[in-house]
């Protein structure tokens, strides 16, 4: 599981950020889903080692155009690129099916593989739960912004302990097609009578990864029960602390924000996204350099990065100790 960060920018692209896009790629299923999807996003495409082909499912957290301008050109053009076997589907907050159908409707643009598109209520006032497979759940949650906007928490599901083949050869048991059925979940029954359950040999399950991927938002106890105990959270962090008050009037959050959410989550790691285009790398305050956004929240939650436009962070899974 990784995430790539295609477009780390907030409100306008610039020379050195684009506007926002994350794709997430998966290892079951063996594909790619796209979180938000700025102007230009199929252009970052180009230069990622990602395949546009491989991206089955878009997730949209709010329609501000610097998420979903990019969404009529990235379909468009992936249409070019395969056939009918790569059917795509859009989830996103009501509204997003008027956006996307008249777009491609007024451009006479003709998506030829298909698409689906999954609308949801984004004023709901709970956790809902989005889409699910034998792998992987994905559920959203109502943030705070100007218009109506979401985070999405995916759940990737536990995955089964290996064979405990040093306990089994512990009781005589060479390997052979009695592991097999082992594996399988087939009780074996030995040739002096024992019985063996699979369960009694089998490590510790894998706990799942949990990634929130949150849009715009200001500070909210909904951003905080989203991300409880996520291996990384995805936050935005337009404005720095100095800038507070304009970041907040405008539902927006600061890096110090960030951080503490991601403290009162628990979460594992922090990542910064979606930085104002007055931070850049060659300011001449030292005061709006990027690094002074890192720094800020560093100073609250120390596993903290800032993204920047074709970042990449690999989620390990955690095995747990056979102690455990």
């Amino acid at each position: 599981m990784e995430l790539y960060f295609l477009g780390t920018g907030a409100g306008v692209p610039s020379t050195e950020r684009n506007v926002s896009a994350l794709a997430l790629r998966l290892d079951k299923p063996h594909e790619t889903w796209l979180f938000d999807c700025g102007e230009a996003t199929q252009h970052q495409l180009l230069k990622s080692p990602l395949s546009p082909m491989k991206i089955r499912r878009v997730f949209i957290t709010h329609l501000h155009g610097d998420h979903v301008f990019g969404l009529p050109g990235f379909l468009s053009s992936r249409s070019l690129q395969g056939d009918a076997n790569h059917r795509v589907t859009v989830y996103g907050p009501t509204g997003i099916e008027e956006f996307l159908r008249h777009a491609l409707r007024h451009t006479s643009t003709h998506v030829r593989y298909g698409f689906d598109i999954v609308e949801f209520d984004p004023t709901t006032l709970h956790t809902t739960h989005l889409y699910e497979d034998d792998h992987i759940a994905i559920t959203f949650a109502p943030l705070r912004h100007g218009i109506p906007t979401v985070g999405f928490l995916i759940r990737e599901k536990e995955h089964p302990g290996a064979l405990d083949a040093e306990k089994l050869r512990a009781l005589g048991v060479a390997p052979g097609p009695q592991y097999g059925e082992l594996k399988r979940g087939i009780d074996v029954t030995l040739e002096d009578g024992r019985t063996l359950k699979p369960d009694d040999f089998r490590k510790p399950n894998t706990p799942g990864r949990r990634v929130a991927i949150l849009g715009d938002t200001a500070p909210c106890k909904e951003a905080v029960a989203l991300a409880r105990d996520a291996d990384v959270l995805v936050h935005e962090s337009t404005f720095s602390a100095r800038d507070a008050a304009h970041a907040h009037q405008h539902h927006h959050s600061t890096a110090r924000d960030a951080a503490q959410t991601a403290l009162a989550a628990n979460a594992k790691r922090l990542i910064l996204t979606h930085i104002s285009p007055r931070y850049h790398e060659r300011a001449n305050d030292p005061a709006d350099l990027p690094i002074q956004l890192l720094q800020e929240a560093r100073s609250i939650f120390a596993n903290t990065d800032l993204a920047y436009d074709h970042f990449h962070a690999v989620i390990p899974r955690i095995v747990p100790s056979a102690s455990h």
